[in-house]
């Protein structure tokens, strides 16, 4: 085995085991919420200054995050699958009296 192999295997489990350690933490820092998210640190900062995602700030510096907050902001604005919208169009017919059974 090269030394380059033995490296990238090496850097492969460190980031593993971040990404293992970062899912047991209830708060986040930026850069962890950025590898959260999956965004750059611009796009995070741009969605923290809006008001899009939720954050705090105790020290009116550093930006902190709660992950399930960030779970519940990620599972927000469910779309609704093909088969559901049929569904939906399906009853609201029946209940307008449209369509009989």
């Amino acid at each position: 085995m090269s030394t380059e192999y033995i490296i990238q295997k090496l850097d492969s489990i460190e980031k593993m085991l971040t990404e293992q350690n970062m899912l047991k933490k209830e708060v986040l820092t930026f850069n962890e919420a950025a590898i959260y998210l999956e965004v750059s640190h611009s796009h995070l900062y741009k969605m923290t200054s809006t008001g899009v995602v939720p954050s705090y700030k105790p020290n009116g510096k550093k930006l902190y995050f709660n992950r399930k907050e960030l779970d519940s902001w990620l599972l927000s604005n469910r779309q609704s699958s093909q088969e559901e919208i049929e569904q939906q169009a399906a009853n609201y017919l029946i209940k307008k009296g449209r369509v009989e059974l």
